[in-house]
């Protein structure tokens, strides 16, 4: 579903992903491992066009969308979930307004519709209670379970897109978020999971991706994680306890 061929992206003069080549089908559950900087979250980017590579392709099902223009995207969009870092909820909308933003720009549903595609949506996670809240009054936990909810309220999405998920969570609401990730993955749906956590990103996923220096210098399984000998790799594998060296 998903390829990149040879891309390369720069912020100004760092460059940050150089001729990265990888592809993905869209029931895999992968996570893409790195340092911070390493352009975790630009391959997010680029996957849905918030970003142009500045040499390479990016192909969807097939479909070039590197030179597409704006309205042409929104068809490569509405195939993915996508769910950054920090939620990008709407401080000035509350809970209910957040969800429904998305139904209002892009349904035609009546307002009696929305409200009742919103309660469903929150019933799902366990807020429909919250469903008048202002994000401020919301937990870490709670406020990423709305942002995941709000990017998937109007579209049915083929793939999901989740930029260090369980980030600055607590370990109960790490776990919510986890299986609310697992739970939407049915019915064959994959995801991309960016994270540091390698503890999250081993209950997630089952192949993983490595960054380093523009490039993926890892792409395998866990069994082939574990065994890796890269000095970087064998860092992040601490977070298991299982090298102490």
């Amino acid at each position: 579903m998903i390829e990149f061929d040879r891309v390369s992206f720069s912020y100004g003069n760092r460059l940050v992903l150089h001729e990265l080549s990888f592809s993905v089908h869209e029931d895999e559950r992968t996570a893409i491992l790195g340092g911070s900087g390493d352009g975790k979250t630009t391959i997010l980017k680029l996957i849905v066009g918030l970003l142009r590579p500045d040499s390479g392709r990016i192909l969807i099902n097939g479909a070039d969308i590197t030179e597409k223009a704006e309205d042409e995207l929104r068809d490569i969009r509405i195939k993915f979930s996508i769910v950054f870092q920090e939620g990008a909820l709407f401080d000035s909308l509350s809970v209910k307004e957040n969800v429904a933003f998305p139904l209002r720009e892009y349904t035609r549903m009546t307002e009696e519709e929305i409200d009742r595609k919103v309660r469903e949506l929150l019933r799902r996670v366990g807020l429909e209670e919250a469903i008048g809240h202002m994000p401020e009054e919301l937990s870490g936990g709670m406020h990423r379970r709305v942002a995941i909810m709000r990017s998937m309220a109007a579209f049915e999405p083929k793939m999901f897109l989740y930029d260090e998920p369980t980030s600055g969570l607590d370990p109960v609401s790490a776990d919510v978020i986890c299986k609310l990730i697992l739970d939407l993955s049915g019915q064959g749906r994959g995801y991309i999971i960016v994270t540091h956590k390698v503890f999250d990103a081993f209950r997630l996923a089952n192949r993983f991706m490595f960054l380093k220096g523009g490039k993926i210098v890892f792409d395998g399984d866990r069994p082939a994680l574990l065994g890796s000998t890269i000095p970087e790799i064998r860092i992040f594998l601490r977070e298991l306890n299982l090298d102490r060296n």
